[in-house]
C-alpha cells in the first residue's frame, strides 16, 4: 500500500534542548495509527511540523507529493498546498471564541481555498450533520459541551476535505462512554478514504481502536 506520509531523520532544537532527533516514520493510506510515549517525547511536536506549523532544523517531510525540508521556510503556496492535504485537531480544540460553530468550520475554506460562502457554508452543515451536532451550527465555543466542541474542531478540519486528519491527546478530556463514541468516529472516517494520526497517552484507547501504534522517546520513532 502507498504512503500518506513519509518521515524522515526529523530534527528540531528550542535553545539548548533537543526536541526530534532523527524521527522516522512512514504511514500508509488508510486506518487509524496512534503515536504513543512519555510527555516530551516530541509527539505533538511532530504533528505540528507536519501541518506546517513549526519549522524544523533537518530531513523531510512527504504529504502525497508536498514537501517539507528542514531549515527552509515554507512559501505560501506550499503551505496552501500542505493545508489541503493534512487537518489537524488540537487538543484544547482552539475554536475561535467570537464566531458560531459554523462560522469556525468556513474560514479555512473561504479565506485559504478561496471557496465561495454558500458552497462552504453546504459543507460545513454537511460535516456536522456527518458528525451528529448539526443543532449546534449557531453556537459559539462557550456554549458547546467538550464532545461538541470536538465535533466542530474535527469538522473545521476536514473541511478542506484533506486525506490525513491528525489529532492531538484527542482523549484527554472524555468521558469512557465519550472515548467510545469517538473511536467509533474515528473507525467510520478511516473506512472514508481518510488516514488518522493521533497521539495519545491512551493505551486502553490506542489498543482498541488503532489500527497501527508508533512509540517514541527521546525525539525518535523506537
Amino acid at each position: 500500500m502507498s504512503a500518506i506520509l513519509d518521515v524522515h531523520d526529523l530534527h528540531l532544537r528550542r535553545g539548548d534542548r533537543t526536541i526530534l532527533a532523527g524521527a522516522t516514520f512512514t504511514v500508509t493510506h488508510g486506518g487509524i495509527v496512534a503515536l504513543m510515549g512519555p510527555s516530551g517525547s516530541g509527539k505533538t511536536t511532530i504533528l505540528r511540523v507536519i501541518a506546517g506549523l513549526e519549522r524544523f532544523d533537518r530531513g523531510a517531510i512527504d504529504v502525497e507529493g508536498v514537501r517539507l525540508k528542514g531549515g527552509e521556510k515554507a512559501n505560501a503556496a506550499l503551505l496552501r498546498n500542505l493545508r489541503r492535504k493534512v487537518g489537524l485537531v488540537f487538543q484544547f480544540h482552539h475554536l475561535f471564541d467570537h464566531l458560531s460553530a459554523l462560522r469556525n468550520i468556513t474560514l479555512a475554506p473561504t479565506h485559504v481555498l478561496g471557496v465561495p460562502m454558500p458552497a462552504a457554508e453546504a459543507r460545513a452543515r454537511e460535516l456536522l450533520a456527518a458528525l451528529g451536532v448539526e443543532h449546534r451550527a449557531s453556537a459559539l465555543p462557550r456554549e458547546l459541551s467538550g464532545g461538541e466542541a470536538q465535533r466542530v474542531a474535527i469538522a473545521r478540519a476536514l473541511a478542506v476535505d484533506p486525506p490525513l486528519l491528525m489529532m492531538d491527546e484527542p482523549t484527554a478530556s472524555l468521558d469512557p462512554s465519550r472515548r467510545n463514541e469517538l473511536g467509533e468516529l474515528l473507525a467510520r472516517l478511516a473506512t472514508q478514504k481518510r488516514t488518522i494520526l493521533l497521539s495519545t497517552h491512551d493505551d486502553d484507547f490506542a489498543r482498541r481502536w488503532a489500527t497501527t501504534i508508533l512509540r517514541m522517546d527521546g525525539g525518535v520513532v523506537v
